[in-house]
This record gives structure tokens, sequence and C-alpha cells, in this order.
């Protein structure tokens, strides 16, 4: 599984990336978790499955929402306390709900 997460410039979201990529080998679970800016995003729609929005770009999500779906990739916005979320159980328990892996 492909996902990226979003946020302004890149930074907050690399975080998230790392905590997310830590429970899902925690886990066992395969995925491929990437990080950047919301101005790259379109570069990034055609390789993903799934992407997570910070709470922060919520002006901008149903453009983003949009441009997403165009590309077949399933989109959410992240709520602060998953963003924010010590760990990346929360995240993961997202990815795998939009995924249809996990109910």
């Amino acid at each position: 599984m492909r996902i990226h997460i979003v946020c302004g410039a890149g930074a907050s979201s690399t975080f998230v990336a790392l905590r997310l990529r830590t429970s899902a080998a925690a886990r066992g679970i395969a995925a491929q978790v990437t990080a950047g800016s919301e101005s790259d995003l379109a570069s990034m729609l055609p390789v993903i499955d799934v992407l997570l929005v910070g709470p922060h770009l919520e002006a901008l999500f149903a453009r983003i929402q949009q441009q997403a779906a165009a590309a077949g990739v399933q989109a959410s916005l992240m709520s602060t306390t998953v963003f924010t979320a010590r760990d990346g159980e929360e995240a993961l328990d997202l990815v795998l709900v939009m995924a249809g892996t996990r109910s």
C-alpha cells in the first residue's frame, strides 16, 4: 500500500509519516509511506493509493479531494488528534479503513 501525507510545507507530515511507518512495520503491514507539501501533490497522485491531509489544510480539502478522486486515490482529512498523536496507530487505522482492509 502506498500512502502519502501532505501538509503545508512538508515538515509536520514527515513526522506523521515516520510514526505511520513504525506502526505499519510493528503490525507486519507492507506500506510505503511518503510525506510532502500540498504544492507537490499533483506529481504524487499517480503513484499512491491513499492520501492523508493535515488538518491545517481543511480549507483546501475539497479541491484536494477532487484531485485525488480524479486520480483514483482515496483521500482523508486527518483530525488534529490523529495528526498530532505520539504514535501512528490512529493514522494507520484510518488508512486501513480507507483501503477497506479493516472495518
